[in-house]
């Protein structure tokens, strides 16, 4: 996910049990007004545009896609679209939409809304940091370099039926379709506001934008004609912005807030969870993300496979995750425990120091060895660092620490000269959508160890990219058991050239007023990032 260059600490989680049995609540409340507070004001409400944990889920509050996901969880469902087929070959996806569907403008949405918003996502001009999830369509590339004007490979049919031609069959399409980027917006709204219709955003979701004071606060209303009927609970949400966390969190004891956006602060975060006050206002999830450390396999000497073993060995993940105040489980694999094709029975490589020096001392290392490790200079990373530093100490690795702002460590770990380890943290993979495919391709595949990419570990393995690519052109619903279990073997695989230590999987901590109703799952929602606020509600 390339929104690491804003706050990803605290991004998508899943909330591991009290999922939504399905879309409404039979308790719940309608309506009322809410407030949630943020430290940062929000750049745009364009979902073309928007990348960042904050605005996630409030462009999903002002639009809608095609697909979207049961709240709570991360089951694709039918939201803007009535029904779909997919061809037997799984390249030519064809969605009726649902009559009498409205825009906050009061027209109504048809099929050509959905070609218009798919192609100014991917129209150079928009400058859409999304636009390359679209790249499976034909007509891609033609319009990307200009040659065109139109994505050749959408046709709108009729005023209710797009049909969407790929090059090759791609089973994470679907998830595409749901994610913001998707999301249909009215063509004559964007070209009556230009680049400022982020910030007079018209869709056609559960909430409309009623005022923005920048830096001051946002209001959403309910929007009256939403074509789901009984949502959203709430009449307003005040998103107050510029809030320091601490503050918000007093205010929020006060009664005076009833969502903290910002989560809870390490400072407070220990007095929170064993004050029995807060305890039940604490909804815990664990994130669709992975901390970890690379090794730079084309760097000796962790072109060795054994030391890269043997690091795996070294270090002490329950000691990390006791820094960071047990806000993580420890993680032995890539993907992590929510994401599908996890495997629960893999133990990875286990914590043994006169194991690692065994290896190091096979591969010709028994004195040990110099090295270099990378990390972002905020708090708790250098931390994390400094306790990956002393156990490496122990097997007799001597690691320096090149602690950096974001941007140069991102900078050197697309290097093939620099960064032989890289601690990830603060900058760590949040899946873009769930999907395992997501946690292959842009880290470990062999197209993205080149300069520049996500790959830092510029690890390339030509026959599991193969069976990625299988395991991604299995489109059908039949299929998708044994795609799962392929994308397992893959990550299994990958662990034995370890190219990485996967080192824990972080939670997130979300704290919501007395007053606040709804299940659990909607405070930390998989995919309506951090908060699904079109169905939560007052009691």
């Amino acid at each position: 996910m390339n929104r690491k260059a804003l706050s990803l600490a605290i991004a998508a989680a899943l909330f591991a049990g009290n999922l939504l049995a399905d879309d409404f609540d039979p308790n719940a409340k309608d309506g009322g007004a809410a407030v949630i507070t943020y430290q940062n004001d929000v750049a745009t409400l364009d979902p073309a545009i928007g990348y960042d944990w904050q605005n996630w889920s409030m462009i999903k509050s002002l639009f809608d896609g095609l697909m979207d996901y049961k709240p709570g969880t991360t089951e694709l469902t039918k939201n803007l679209a009535s029904d779909y087929s997919i061809s037997e070959d799984g390249t030519v996806y064809t969605f009726t939409l649902k009559k009498g569907v409205k825009f906050q403008n009061g027209r109504e949405l048809k099929a050509s809304d959905v070609k218009y918003s798919l192609e100014r996502t991917v129209n150079p001009k928009t400058q859409s940091p999304g636009a390359g999830f679209f790249s499976s369509i034909v007509g891609y590339e033609d319009m990307t370099t200009n040659k065109a004007e139109h994505l050749s490979g959408i046709e709108v049919v009729d005023d209710y039926t797009v049909k969407i031609t790929l090059k090759s069959a791609n089973a994470t399409f679907l998830q595409v379709m749901a994610i913001n980027f998707s999301f249909v917006v009215p063509k004559e709204e964007v070209e009556k506001w230009g680049a400022d219709f982020g910030k007079h955003p018209v869709g056609t979701g559960a909430y409309s934008l009623a005022e923005w004071k920048l830096g001051q606060q946002i209001l959403f209303k309910k929007n009256p004609s939403y074509f789901k009927a009984g949502l959203p609970h709430l009449d307003t949400i005040t998103f107050e912005v510029g809030q320091d966390p601490m503050v918000a969190l007093l205010r929020l004891q006060k009664g005076e807030v009833d969502i903290a956006g910002d989560g809870v602060p390490p400072a407070k975060f220990l007095e929170f969870k064993n004050d029995p006050k807060f305890k039940n206002l604490v909804v815990i999830g664990d994130q669709l993300q992975t901390g970890y450390l690379t090794l730079k396999t084309t760097l000796p000497p962790f072109d060795n496979l054994k030391v890269r073993q043997a690091v795996n060995m070294a270090i002490s993940k329950d000691r990390i995750v006791r820094i960071i105040n047990g806000r993580a489980v420890p993680a032995n694999q890539p993907l992590p425990p929510a994401m599908p094709g996890y495997d629960k029975d893999y133990k990875g490589y286990a914590y043994d120091v006169e194991g690692a020096k065994k290896l190091l001392a096979e591969a010709g290392f028994d004195k040990g060895f110099d090295t270099e490790m990378y990390v972002m200079n905020t708090d708790p990373q250098p931390r994390i660092a400094q306790a990956i530093q002393q156990d490496l100490a122990k097997v007799g690795v001597r690691v320096k620490i090149k602690s950096l702002a974001q941007a140069n460590v991102i900078a050197a770990g697309g290097s093939k000269d620099q960064a032989p380890m890289v601690w990830s943290g603060g900058m760590a993979w949040i899946a873009d959508f769930p999907d395992p495919s997501n946690f292959y391709g842009p880290i470990l595949g062999c197209d993205s160890a080149v300069d520049g990419g996500w790959n830092w570990a510029l690890y390339c393995n030509k026959s599991l990219d193969a069976l990625a690519a299988k395991a991604d052109s299995m489109a059908k619903p039949e299929q998708q058991a044994e795609r799962t279990a392929l994308w397992k073997k893959i990550f299994i695989d990958v662990m034995a050239d370890a190219p990485w230590v996967p080192i824990f999987n972080e939670q997130r901590f979300t704290v919501r007023s007395s007053r606040m109703g709804g299940s659990d799952a909607l405070y930390v929602d998989p995919v309506h990032i951090p908060v699904n606020y079109n169905y939560i509600y007052l009691k």
